[in-house]
């Protein structure tokens, strides 16, 4: 690897809004680095993530095209 060609990878401590604090290295400047999210508090990591109603949509969905669907069945099969 040459020395000139990359940039320096130090170690930093990233502090989170949640308060969690942990060390990772980084090409920053900066010994410290501040995040509004982290795996600690995000959504999608803790498992608190918001679920759309998926199963209305759906339903809604088979219910205005049901009868499309059977209409074009019975067609088929009288031709």
């Amino acid at each position: 690897m040459k020395d000139s060609i990359h940039p320096k990878y130090n170690e930093v401590q990233v502090t989170c809004s949640c308060g969690n604090q942990f060390s990772t290295r980084s090409t920053t400047a900066t010994k410290q680095l501040h995040i509004e999210v982290c795996s600690h508090c995000h959504p999608f990591y803790t498992g608190k993530q918001k679920v759309m109603d998926t199963a209305g949509r759906i339903d809604k969905f088979r219910q205005r095209y049901a009868g499309k669907a059977a209409g074009k069945a019975t067609a088929a099969k009288s031709a």
